[in-house]
């Protein structure tokens, strides 16, 4: 009757006092639904009107958890989640992360109506409807994509506090990052909890955000994410200074490997050439924009494996590679996909060795058939109550606006 999307179901049954009463009047609905259209002229606006608080009109990342626990709750392509309730908070954090990393183009911490109209968000929420598969939808919803970010996540938080130090994002992809990016990133130039910055910490959140980066460096928000960790005086360029700083680790790792460093001048002629700035002597967040290979560009400053990788290559594949990404799937995707295989490859193998043992070797119980349920079996859960209001989230006290 509301021509809404299948998925705004629980929405709007919130929005009209359901949560509360467990159940909606006929009178409460029709006048809800009728002051939604005396108020909001397009999809956009309905959706934040429904989701948000009460005084507000935008959303923040508590707005989303009843909605996206009804899509938990009812899409088929989740219906196994119902016996692993473990998993429910998890995953709906890590959703809504990828809904504010796409959305949120301000880096507010708030997804106005102007920003929704602009993504591909509501499309994705009516394609829930269309989509049983929901690991077609990778964009936001896909539990592939969830699956291999928790387990990377996991392989890093050894005690399980749901919080990585230093140290232990180091130890990310056999310590590819530089220690001087790392320190970068637990400075507060890219995440977002006040608290476990004094700890020295960064949450499952934000690790979301570093690796979807780490992974697609050619995406607007991460292009926005590196600029910030590499713009070490918040002047909005990154100088030849700042480029040198990063490089000289990058120098002294390649001495280690026995392997010739190209000099800095020589390097910092292949990238100005690379991205070409508009202003000599410095690079700004917009000549990274409009750069194709912006994933070379940062490689080359605190990632050596991948810097390495595209050493070997020569510049014809590299442009070739930066000019077809749109009629590709993503550096994301791709990663994602070839993770998960690999994930799927060791639970099987994991499984035959097993065979023949009667003692568990976890505390999942082994009684479901398909890949991810048997994937699920074999890791170990967090301890984690399932109820709505216990989704822990990073408060975002981000104020400025951001290009």
């Amino acid at each position: 009757a509301c021509e809404c999307p299948l998925y705004w179901k629980g929405p709007l049954f919130y929005c009209a006092g359901g949560e509360r009463t467990g159940y909606v009047s006929v009178h409460k609905f029709v006048a809800m639904w009728r002051k939604i259209l005396q108020t909001c002229y397009d999809d956009a606006a309905k959706f934040v009107h429904l989701l948000m608080n009460p005084g507000c009109n935008y959303l923040v990342q508590e707005d989303f958890i009843p909605f996206l626990q009804d899509v938990v709750n009812s899409h088929p392509g989740l219906s196994f989640l119902k016996e692993a309730s473990e998993f429910h908070s998890r995953y709906i954090t890590t959703v809504i992360q990828r809904i504010f990393y796409t959305v949120n183009r301000s880096w507010s911490g708030k997804i106005t109506c102007n920003e929704l109209r602009k993504s591909n968000f509501l499309q994705n929420v009516a394609l829930l409807e269309e989509e049983a598969d929901i690991n077609q939808l990778t964009e936001y919803f896909s539990y592939e994509h969830f699956y291999v970010i928790y387990c990377k996540f996991w392989e890093l938080d050894t005690d399980h506090d749901l919080y990585i130090d230093r140290k232990d994002l180091a130890r990310h992809n056999d310590h590819a990052i530089s220690n001087r990016m790392i320190e970068r990133i637990f400075s507060g130039a890219v995440t977002r909890g006040r608290k476990a910055q004094k700890d020295g910490k960064i949450s499952y959140a934000d690790f979301v955000w570093f690796l979807i980066s780490e992974e697609d460096k050619k995406t607007p928000t991460s292009i926005e994410y590196w600029f910030r960790c590499m713009d070490l005086d918040g002047d909005g360029a990154l100088s030849m200074y700042e480029l040198e700083y990063f490089y000289e680790e990058q120098c002294q790792k390649l001495d280690n490997m026995a392997i010739e460093p190209l000099p800095f001048e020589d390097c910092l002629c292949q990238m100005l050439d690379l991205v070409k700035p508009q202003c000599e002597g410095k690079i700004t967040l917009h000549d990274l924009k409009r750069c194709k290979l912006t994933n070379v560009f940062f490689d080359t400053f605190f990632n050596i494996e991948k810097y390495l990788d595209h050493e070997q290559k020569d510049q014809f594949s590299m442009l070739r590679d930066g000019e077809g990404e749109s009629q590709e799937i993503s550096d994301w995707e791709r990663y994602a996909a070839e993770e998960y295989d690999i994930l799927v490859a060791e639970e099987a193998a994991s499984d035959q060795w097993n065979d023949g043992y009667e003692a568990e070797l976890n505390p999942v119980d082994h009684q479901k058939a398909n890949v991810l349920k048997y994937q699920m079996e074999k890791r170990p859960f967090f301890e984690m109550p399932s109820h709505l209001a216990d989704v822990d989230l990073d408060d975002y006290d981000y104020d400025e606006d951001f290009e």
